[in-house]
């Protein structure tokens, strides 16, 4: 009479956690940059929301000094310095280092494209 064993070796289930760790090694570091673009795609949504708000003020008001940085979505900052001829602005996220910038008018900084964010 033999006896059929079932179930699984220890050299079987110690072949498959490792493989779930360096599955898990791979994939764990794609995630946390996958956080990081989300984070400054929504920088970057914000600062463009602000163009838009920024220039329907300039409409009302000629002039960039009276308007005030709106709100930033969840977890970001937005800052603006406004003169009578241009502006700049800066978005920060507490989740990463990365600043996002955007200007119009004489506070454009040089070599950058007038309202188009810069995230470094």
């Amino acid at each position: 009479m033999t006896r059929t064993r079932k179930g699984f070796t220890l050299i079987e289930l110690l072949i498959v956690v490792v493989i779930i760790g360096i599955l898990a090694a791979i994939a764990i570091p794609k995630f946390s940059q996958t956080k990081e673009k989300a984070y400054i795609t929504s920088m970057k949504s914000d600062l463009k929301n602000m163009v838009s708000a920024a220039e329907a003020s300039f409409s009302d008001n000629n002039t960039y000094a009276v308007f005030t940085a709106p709100t930033g979505s969840s977890g970001n900052t937005l800052t603006f310095t406004g003169t009578a001829t241009g502006w700049s602005a800066t978005a920060t996220n507490g989740s990463t280092t990365k600043v996002c910038t955007i200007g119009a008018g004489s506070g454009v900084a040089a070599g950058t494209a007038e309202g188009t964010p810069i995230c470094q």
